[in-house]
């Protein structure tokens, strides 16, 4: 009993020390599995099959023909896309114009953005600068003489009442005479007034000699004040040291633009021996067609620039006329020009120009902007690194502004003034590429 007790008890724990090794043999044989399957991925579950391998090789086939790779796994589909994007890339990359910040600064190229503005239609007509007959005289002596001297030169600046010339003329000498003797029975007229008055106050003389000297004084100074009208009529001074003498003077401030006199020539009273015109202010007269009439109204605001010269002005139109000339078939109108500076010489031909109509852009631009490339209107448009040519489609201008009809989208920056140091820099560009 013993013996079999023990053979049992022998049995049972070696078949415990069985099964703990079973099932640590099954532990490690489960790790390793796990361990597998992360390195390697699950075999397909057609493994083994041949009609199970042919059907995932045609699905693979599928899968790269839908990616673009033929059956020799070349691409295409995708990759010409990719190749057209890399030209187009390139192409962008070919017309770029490369500027720095700082060259654009030294280079002095405005960035300005594309927007709104109104643009007004001018027009043009001719003119030429004139004197302003308001401020313009012709001197004349208004007595014949022998001119004694001559101040006043040529070009010269004159101002109201000063000397131009001095004549020696024998009806002044006249005129003054018969003033002083006027002058002198008019003081002998009211000294018999006054004699005769007191003798009829103090009852002497009779009423009737008191009022004839008085009537005579009366007439004689109506006599006085007539040979002194007739003297300030003549621009001459009623008292002077020689009776003869005249002074010629100046009628207001102004410029000497004419003289017709010299020393010791023989002058008549109606002769035009000086123009003087006050320059600060000028006439722009302007030929007007019969069609553009309508447009040329007084008040009218205008810019007046030179055909010599850089040089414009402002103004308003004064007077239009009312005929049209015979052979120009044209009308005269007028612009009061100032002229402080003298820089509007009379004989210069200007252009005029009016605002004929006013209308508003929803995109415009600098006109210094717009640059020709290849026949074409280009605005630059600035992009990082540098600037890309734009072409575009350009409608009304003002000379200042610009309107951009297509091509162009407001808000977008451009290079305004100095655009054309860009354009020479792309020329630059399309010489080395061509080479």
């Amino acid at each position: 009993m013993n013996t079999e007790e023990e053979r049992k008890s022998f049995a049972e724990r070696v078949g415990r020390k069985q099964w703990m090794a079973i099932a640590v043999v099954l532990a490690v044989g489960l790790g390793a599995g796990a361990m597998i399957l992360r390195i390697a991925p699950p075999a397909p579950e057609a493994a083994g099959h041949p009609e199970a391998e042919g059907h995932a090789d045609g699905e693979h086939h599928e899968e790269g023909r839908a990616e673009g790779k033929d059956e020799h796994g070349h691409g295409h589909g995708h990759g010409e896309d990719k190749g057209h994007a890399g030209e187009e890339h390139n192409e962008e990359e070919e017309k770029k114009i490369a500027f720095t910040d700082a060259q654009i600064q030294a280079a002095g190229v405005a960035i300005e953005s594309a927007g709104p503005a109104r643009i007004r239609s001018s027009l043009q007509l001719p003119g030429e600068i004139k004197f302003n007959e308001d401020r313009t005289a012709h001197v004349v002596p208004r007595v014949a003489g022998v001119v004694e001297s001559v101040p006043a030169n040529l070009g010269q600046e004159v101002k109201r009442g000063q000397v131009l010339a001095v004549l020696s003329s024998p009806m002044l000498s006249e005129q003054r005479s018969e003033l002083r003797s006027a002058e002198r029975r008019l003081e002998l007229a009211r000294t018999t007034y006054q004699r005769e008055k007191k003798l009829w106050e103090e009852k002497i003389s009779a009423q009737q000699d008191y009022l004839q000297a008085q009537q005579a004084m009366q007439e004689a100074q109506i006599a006085v004040a007539n040979a002194n009208q007739k003297l300030l009529a003549l621009g001459a001074a009623p008292a002077s040291s020689a009776l003869g003498r005249y002074e010629l003077r100046a009628p207001f401030d102004g410029m000497v633009v004419e003289k017709h006199i010299s020393l010791g020539e023989s002058v008549k009273e109606d002769a035009s021996v000086f123009t003087i015109s006050d320059l600060s202010t000028v006439w722009a007269e302007i030929s007007v067609a019969a069609n553009n009439l309508s447009l040329v109204r007084i008040g009218e605001p205008v810019s007046i620039r030179s055909t010599a010269f850089d040089q414009a002005a402002s103004g308003t139109v004064s007077y239009v006329g009312s005929l049209i000339g015979a052979q120009t078939r044209t009308a005269t109108a007028r612009v009061t020009v100032t002229n402080p500076q003298r820089v509007w010489r009379p004989g210069l031909f200007v252009n005029v120009e009016l605002v004929s109509s006013e209308a508003e852009a929803a995109v415009t631009v600098s006109a210094d902007a717009v640059q020709t490339v290849e026949d074409k209107p280009t605005v630059f448009l600035k992009v990082p690194g540098g600037f890309m040519p734009q072409q575009v489609r350009t409608g009304r201008s003002d000379g200042r502004r610009i309107e951009v009809l297509s091509g162009l989208e407001s808000g977008t920056a451009y290079a305004a003034s100095g655009s054309f140091v860009v354009k020479s820099q792309q020329g630059k560009s399309s010489a080395t590429h061509t080479h």
